[in-house]
């Protein structure tokens, strides 16, 4: 089931139908396995619910830390980051982000890898700092090829890099 319906052109932000979002996490509300807690934390994050979302993906990295594997950890960690994000803290969030990425890679996941470069991205665009999310979405692009994605991930990374480009070229120059 996919809830995301596109993608806000100026904050890069998912755009989801917040009741689907609502009654989704209703029915999944009880259920305990990895990758429903990860679901149910971007259903939080999406849903501005933010402090449930943050307890939520605390205790989804410990159990992916206790009882998965590297890659799910990794994914834990990832969402985790994007509700610190999404909660002002983009330099914690940055941080974590760039931690996955680089692990990612030096595994050889590249699509792992892709995702924490798209949200390094986003952060950094959330920022103001355009050239660094240009270079995170040029990354994840680039990842995203190399992993076999489809059309639908490739055109997200493409839109997102020429919403960068657009917003480098509109800041003003800085004069020395």
């Amino acid at each position: 089931m996919n809830l995301i319906q596109g993608y806000d052109p100026d904050t890069l932000r998912e755009v989801v139908d917040q009741r689907e979002c609502a009654e989704r996490l209703s029915e999944i509300e009880q259920q305990r396995s990895l990758p429903v807690l990860l679901e149910r934390v971007w259903l939080l994050k999406v849903l501005d619910r933010l402090d449930e979302a943050l307890e939520l993906a605390e205790e989804t990295v410990r159990q992916a830390r206790m009882a998965g594997t590297r890659k799910d950890l990794l994914r834990a960690r990832v969402l985790h980051a994007t509700v610190l994000q999404r909660r002002g803290a983009r330099a914690a969030a940055a941080q974590e982000l760039a931690t996955c990425a680089s692990e990612a890679e030096g595994q050889g996941w590249a699509g792992i890898a892709a995702f924490a470069h798209q949200h390094h991205g986003k952060n950094a665009y959330e920022g103001g700092d355009y050239e660094q999310a240009r270079e995170s979405f040029k990354r994840s692009l680039f990842l995203r090829r190399e992993a076999g994605a489809g059309d639908d991930d490739l055109e997200v990374s493409l839109l997102a890099i020429e919403a960068a480009e657009r917003r480098t070229t509109q800041q003003p120059a800085l004069l020395i």
